[in-house]
């Protein structure tokens, strides 16, 4: 057996960072023994009240070095308390269990004897008191309980203060430094802002400039402005009496030319009914000539006759197929013409007249036109059909409703209007009446009533749809 470590008494808080609360009775002894830094503890327990003191590289340094013996130890060794810590892996048996193995340490002398034998014989270097490193040396003292040992951990102590003083002076050259680094950042940052400023200043200088020379050039405009709109309204005054006066003056003149066209007007109505009695006093000469000339062929016709008397001549009698039963020539009863190449055929025959229905045709072949439109297409289409056909054409319209009668008139086509108080069919069936009897005439009208009256004076009646399908050939 090794004789028994002697700890060194050290001043210090005992309730230091190792955090083992001493026991009451190892804190009680004679007052001149608690002072004195060379005072060795009694056999089989060291005085605990200089370990809390230990930097905490010493205490850190002895926690290491008692994890790697404690999981080696025999169990009859370690004490019951630090058996789990045993269990606990190397990394971690010294962090977790470093109070607890301190406590040990000072509490069980059988356990710091075991330490200490395993340290002499698997790390002889970690009981060197002579050693390098301070920390090492001060816990190999420590734990041996040298009488230099407090002179060692003094040195650790005054080590890890020049150490610590040394980190908080270069922490705060660091921070100095960075701080500089920032000043002379922010100096910079704030000559810029005022470069920034300035150049702002300026600009803002130059847009007031700007703003207040655009302001004087509006106010300008604005007084040239009020100028021309006063000039403007004394010359809107001036012409509005100028334009009064020329209203007035051409009030005056329409008026007049109301007068003029009022006059012309009458003059036009009395020469209009001039031109009616001269039409009729022409008409009423014609017919006194036609009597006339009736009376003179009849005077011609009896002495004709008279004529054929005196010569004994008989009139030419009937011949023998005139007098066959049960058939008759027919005459009087036009037949209807039902399509266009029927039509064709009659409108080649010679001298013949086509009678057109107007309006019943227009409105049949092209009802939404207007009225005046319906009669303009209609005339042109007749005239390009009489130009084929050579044939007689006339063309009937209700005078009732008829504003402007057309000047004139294509060529080859007759239009007739109705009088007022006279209806078209009836001049269609006294143009039918008029014609001799044996002339073909084609009357072309969808008007049943008109069909039937023409048809029985010897005219051919054809559907208006007939004649719009011959017509759109043209």
């Amino acid at each position: 057996m090794h004789p028994q470590p002697l700890v060194p008494e050290l001043p210090g808080d005992p309730g230091g960072p190792s955090g083992v609360a001493s026991r009451p009775e190892q804190a009680e002894g004679p007052a001149d023994q608690a002072g004195h830094p060379d005072h060795a503890a009694p056999a089989g327990r060291p005085d605990p009240a200089g370990w809390p003191a230990l930097p905490e590289p010493v205490r850190d340094r002895i926690a290491e070095l008692s994890a790697a013996a404690v999981a080696k130890l025999p169990a009859t060794d370690v004490p019951r308390q630090l058996r789990p810590v045993a269990k606990f892996a190397p990394a971690k048996r010294a962090k977790l269990g470093g109070a607890a193995l301190l406590t040990a340490l000072v509490e069980s002398a059988q356990f710091r004897t075991a330490v200490i034998e395993w340290l002499r014989e698997h790390r002889t270097d970690a009981l060197d008191p002579n050693a390098a490193d301070s920390v090492a040396a001060a816990a190999a003292a420590v734990l041996l309980g040298e009488s230099g040992a407090a002179g060692r951990v003094r040195l650790v102590a005054k080590n890890a203060e020049e150490n610590a003083l040394r980190a908080e002076r270069d922490a705060a050259l660091a921070r100095n430094q960075r701080l500089e680094a920032e000043l002379a950042q922010l100096r910079v940052d704030l000559a810029v802002a005022k470069q920034a400023a300035e150049n702002a200043r300026g600009e803002r200088e130059g847009e007031v400039e700007k703003l207040l020379k655009r302001l004087r050039e509006q106010g300008v405009q604005l007084r040239q402005a009020r100028d021309a709109a006063e000039a403007a309204s004394a010359e809107a005054e001036r012409g509005s009496a100028a334009r009064a006066d020329e209203i007035a003056a051409l009030t005056a003149q329409l008026d007049r030319e109301r007068q003029r066209v009022a006059n012309e007007r009458a003059r036009a109505e009395r020469a209009a009914a001039d031109a009616d009695i001269a039409r009729q006093s022409a008409r009423e000469a014609r017919e006194a000539d036609e009597v006339r000339l009736a009376l003179l062929v009849d005077t011609i016709d009896g002495a004709v006759s008279g004529l054929r008397r005196e010569l004994a001549l008989g009139a030419r009698g009937a011949r023998p197929a005139d007098m066959v039963r049960g058939a008759s020539t027919g005459s009087g009863q036009g037949g209807k013409i039902a399509d266009v190449s029927t039509l064709d055929r009659y409108l080649a025959l010679p001298s013949v007249h086509l009678i057109v229905d107007g309006y019943n045709v227009t409105k049949t072949g092209y009802p939404e036109l207007a009225l005046a439109d319906q009669r303009d297409r209609l005339i042109h289409q007749l005239s390009a059909l009489a130009a084929r056909t050579s044939a007689e054409v006339t063309v009937v319209f209700d005078g009732a409703g008829v504003l402007s009668v057309p000047a004139s008139v294509p060529r080859g086509v007759r239009v007739l209007f109705s009088d007022r108080g006279v209806l078209a069919d009836d001049v269609i069936r006294n143009l039918v009446a008029a014609e001799p009897a044996g002339r073909p005439m084609v009357v072309a009208t969808s008007d049943r009533a008109v069909a039937d009256s023409v048809r029985a004076r010897g005219a051919h009646p054809t559907p208006s749809a007939v004649l719009v399908s011959r017509l759109s050939r043209v």
